[in-house]
């Protein structure tokens, strides 16, 4: 092959690949949410449960609702309140189907969404003398949160999804040496990095989404 057959090839390879790297890519295009909320016409919340004393359960509740409706538009949703109140509400001890089905009755909603933070372990970030018997410390913590929506009409659950995460939390609580508790003046500041990990993972299905194609 002549230098000048191998320039010309090698020219027209360049050119071609060129034109290959800067084609302009397709653009990204919505998916709508997998589960529309709107459908469920009222939906009763209530406060998700948490194995650990303080503020979690209330700001991850909050957080939750907050990030399932941000793209379903107006959705009805009622707080109903702690597990307690909402039992006592039905003279209930247990949240069996029974006692949901009495809870949203009683409320008057067609769906409840439950939730339970599970704190599995909490190792301080510092060195905790063995004489210290309270304080406030910054610790990695190691949770899950699984969330269910349940049918009112029959008890049955819809749906329900979990997520685990390992977080570096701050203004943990000591109390005796061996008990925890999340309950900073700041709660956003302070979990909030935790919760939002949970919550982002959970709330996928309620959200849009873009893909390319």
């Amino acid at each position: 092959m002549s230098r000048r057959l191998v320039g010309v090839v090698f020219l027209v390879f360049t050119i071609g690949s060129w034109g290959c790297a800067t084609r302009p890519q397709a653009p990204p295009v919505m998916v709508p949410p997998q589960i529309d909320l709107r459908s469920h016409e009222t939906i009763g919340i209530i406060e998700f449960s948490t194995t650990s004393k303080g503020q979690l359960g209330p700001l991850t509740t909050r957080r939750f609702t907050e990030a399932a409706r941000r793209d379903q538009g107006l959705v009805r949703i009622m707080d109903l309140g702690s597990q307690r109140a909402a039992l006592r509400s039905v003279g209930r001890d247990l949240l069996d189907a029974d006692a949901l089905i009495a809870i949203g009755r009683k409320a008057g909603v067609k769906t409840i969404v439950t939730g339970e933070l599970t704190i599995s372990k909490v190792r301080p970030d510092v060195r905790i003398d063995s004489l210290l018997r309270s304080g406030a410390v910054t610790a990695n913590v190691e949770a899950a949160l699984d969330v269910q929506i349940f049918e009112v009409e029959s008890g049955a659950a819809l749906w329900n999804r979990s997520a685990h995460t390992t977080h570096s939390v701050g203004q943990v609580q000591i109390s005796g040496g061996t008990q925890f508790a999340f309950d900073a003046k700041n709660p956003d500041e302070a979990y909030g990095g935790l919760v939002d990990d949970l919550v982002a993972q959970v709330s996928q299905p309620f959200q849009v989404s873009w893909v390319r194609r």
